[in-house]
């Protein structure tokens, strides 16, 4: 599902970018796409959670990112509801509201819990739910929230002990992913089946994504 806020927030930040990087490339979920000429881009989600969003339940955030050659260099995820900025840049540590977080560093999945989120597609649900009964035993507990953005952000401030998704777009994760390795965490990519990641503390990020495995 597609709101307007969507729109119109990707629109407000798309044209202070413009505005205020004109050289820049932008790339985001409704449909942006600007080719530009600095070797930069800016990978926008206007509204991670729509349809929390649009269900007034309050798990959902607008999430900014710039990369460069070298990756993800700053990050942004912004939930207003709850009054909470996450940010990172590369080397520069990440913080909550002015203040740094941590990932938690676990290394038993038995006493991890872990989010995850799920896709709109049936056959995609269908797959996900399969993987869900092995995940769900091996681990302390798993929540889904519907934002990916959240989920990362959560992570890097050890209100969680893991992640993982499949079928989630790069404007999902470019700066939750940034945030989380500069908490101390990591983000791998999930083998087999559909594109995905898993992120966790360095103890535990291995265990979980060869959980979160499909065959191919």
């Amino acid at each position: 599902m597609v709101s307007d806020a969507d729109r119109a927030a990707e629109e407000a930040i798309s044209s202070l970018l413009r505005a205020e990087h004109p050289s820049d490339g932008l790339l985001g979920e409704e449909g942006l796409s600007v080719a530009g000429s600095s070797g930069r881009r800016w990978v926008v989600d206007p509204l991670d959670g729509t349809t929390n969003y649009l269900y007034r339940y309050r798990a959902w955030a607008v999430s900014v990112a710039l990369e460069d050659d070298g990756g993800a260099l700053v990050g942004v995820v912004h939930d207003p509801l709850n009054g909470e900025t996450f940010r990172a840049s590369r080397g520069g540590g990440a913080e909550l509201n002015g203040s740094p977080i941590h990932v938690r560093d676990v290394d038993d999945l038995g006493r991890a819990l872990v989010a995850t989120g799920f896709g709109y597609d049936p056959d995609v649900r269908r797959g996900q739910a399969e993987l869900l009964l092995r995940v769900l035993p091996r681990v302390r507990d798993v929540r889904r929230a519907g934002a990916a953005a959240l989920d990362l952000c959560h992570l890097a401030a050890g209100r969680l002990d893991g992640y993982y998704e499949r079928g989630i777009n790069h404007w999902d994760w470019a700066a939750g992913a940034l945030i989380v390795r500069e908490a101390g965490g990591r983000v791998v990519p999930l083998q087999g089946g559909r594109p995905g990641l898993a992120a966790a503390g360095p103890r535990l990020v291995e265990a979980l994504a060869d959980l979160a495995a499909e065959a191919t």
